[in-house]
């Protein structure tokens, strides 16, 4: 789940990272950065500078901690919607929360997308949701499909989040994504089969590209960064065109098939900064194995998720919460337990980055969109519904 919106590029620079955030994607390709911050803010997750991803990590790690039951430190969500803008947007992060958003403040939309998954699983903050959705639809381009800032060129992972985003909130876009989609679907016949593309380049060619095909299988079939296994198709992982526009469910079962000839040699994705030697790309790996799993596409997702299994905990590690949350997200796709990955418990990984979660019987006071308090008690199996659409699910004719 890097979903990371940025070039080709780009993607080829900051992947070997593995968890380069939207920020710093975005960062790296000229885009104006936060205010900087100084000391960690309470309630944050993770221990790194937050300018260029706090927002982002802070919202993956709320939205794992739901995914598995746990309900997050009340500070934990009050930061995050303590980081929104009045107009509903939100940045990679605002050192100043206080002050009102300007010109100088850098909204964007993944950042905005990621923090309404995240509050819509935690409960409760209806009107910010409600307000970032307006925002998210205000944005949109003329083509259907969403850039990283507003007023830029679509690219699949923005749009893809976005879906998301507005699948988790029960809202529909003004423009159906989805034509965008099935356009940047590389044709079978062609060199990366299936996959999608970032965005065309300058000539309206399309390349390929693992992350961007991750994100687009997800957005296609209607899901975001949290999905379970979906059924098996009959059709096994070909590439098929069907003469015509791509539907939907084509784009999606093309681009994993795309996904499982490009695992097949190691079983992992492999990235490599230019002139330097492939490393593993844990990160897409981990977005790969989730895009697999909602296309039903488990056994193949397999191999790929036990490398991770074997292999990623120390990549987390270093990483942060955002890292831990994708591989929690991974394990639940798979129907595996993330409190045993590879001999380790994430969800407790993920929990010790930042404020201990609320207890399981802790009464949590929420507010309704209304703006009344109400007071529910909280169970350790309550799990909050993600109707989610990761990247990049959402299936053609209808729109999120």
């Amino acid at each position: 789940m890097n979903v990371l919106r940025r070039s080709a590029a780009v993607l080829a620079a900051t992947a070997v990272i593995g968890a380069a955030t939207p920020a710093t994607a975005a960062l790296a390709a000229g885009t104006p950065s936060p205010s900087a911050s100084t000391v960690r803010p309470s309630g944050l997750y993770g221990s790194a500078d937050p300018k260029f991803d706090g927002v982002w990590r802070q919202s993956l790690a709320l939205l794992a901690q739901r995914t598995v039951g746990v309900t997050p430190a009340a500070k934990a969500v009050d930061w995050l919607t303590g980081q929104q803008c009045a107009n509903g947007s939100f940045a990679a992060f605002r050192a100043e929360p206080t002050a009102a958003c300007d010109a100088k403040v850098t909204v964007d939309t993944n950042s905005t997308a990621a923090a309404v998954q995240a509050l819509k699983a935690v409960g409760g903050h209806d009107d910010a949701v409600g307000k970032a959705v307006t925002w998210l639809k205000s944005v949109q381009n003329t083509d259907g499909g969403w850039s990283y800032t507003p007023g830029g060129g679509s690219d699949t992972n923005s749009t893809s989040v976005v879906v998301g985003a507005l699948t988790a909130a029960g809202a529909r876009a003004d423009r159906t994504p989805y034509d965008l989609l099935s356009k940047w679907s590389v044709r079978c016949d062609q060199d990366g089969g299936g996959g999608l593309a970032y965005q065309p380049d300058k000539k309206g060619g399309l390349a390929a590209n693992a992350d961007a095909t991750a994100a687009g299988v997800l957005a296609a079939l209607g899901k975001g960064f949290v999905t379970t296994a979906g059924k098996a198709s009959a059709r096994g992982p070909a590439c098929a065109d069907s003469g015509k526009a791509l539907t939907r469910t084509e784009v999606a079962r093309n681009g994993a098939a795309y996904l499982t000839d490009t695992l097949a040699a190691k079983g992992y994705l492999v990235s490599a900064l230019a002139g330097a030697a492939p490393q593993p790309d844990y990160g897409n790996t981990a977005d790969a194995v989730v895009a697999l799993a909602a296309q039903g596409w488990t056994e193949q997702a397999r191999k790929p998720y036990a490398w991770l299994a074997a292999h990623a905990t120390p990549w987390a590690k270093l990483s942060g919460p955002a890292a831990y949350a994708e591989l929690v997200f991974a394990a639940h796709a798979m129907g595996a337990n993330p409190r045993d990955f590879g001999g380790t418990d994430l969800v407790a990984s993920l929990a010790a980055t930042g404020p201990a979660p609320r207890t399981a019987a802790a009464h949590t006071e929420e507010r309704t969109s209304s703006g009344a308090g109400v007071w529910w008690i909280v169970g350790t199996g309550l799990v909050a519904g993600i109707g989610i659409g990761f990247l990049f699910s959402g299936r053609r004719k209808q729109q999120p």
